[in-house]
């Protein structure tokens, strides 16, 4: 899969967790952003706890240099499960955005209400639409 391929895809993940209004403002985003490095994750939730950790993982997220995107939707399968699909600038933004005041506190926070993990995948971002 090329780059333009594989950023589609992920937009097209957007598309499906994300209202339009903030689905236009990513994609125009994108249009400027060179991602180098993205994640793609599961989280379960405690039962019952998915959306307060979602409220949670929100709030630490909003400011962190290098993120081109974060989002978080809910599994359609999994009623505790969240995907989370981060695009960064590069590898080291990432690891520098968990040293974060507001990112540690969420993690925190966010800690007692996960149950455990699912897939995770690291890639190289190589295509994105409109490109």
């Amino acid at each position: 899969m090329n780059r333009r391929e594989h950023l589609a895809a992920l937009l097209a993940t957007a598309a499906v967790l994300l209202p339009a209004t903030k689905l236009d403002a990513l994609e125009a985003r994108m249009e400027e952003a060179d991602p180098q490095y993205g994640l793609l994750g599961q989280m379960m939730a405690q039962p019952g706890k998915r959306a307060e950790l979602v409220v949670i993982l929100s709030e630490g997220t909003g400011e962190m240099p290098g993120n081109i995107a974060y989002l978080i939707g809910e599994d359609s399968a999994n009623p505790d499960a969240i995907w989370i699909v981060e695009l960064w600038d590069s590898k080291e933004a990432h690891a520098a955005s968990l040293k974060l005041p507001a990112v540690q506190d969420a993690i925190k926070r966010g800690r007692p209400l996960i149950a455990g993990f699912g897939t995770r995948a690291e890639f190289k971002p190589v295509a994105k639409t409109g490109a």
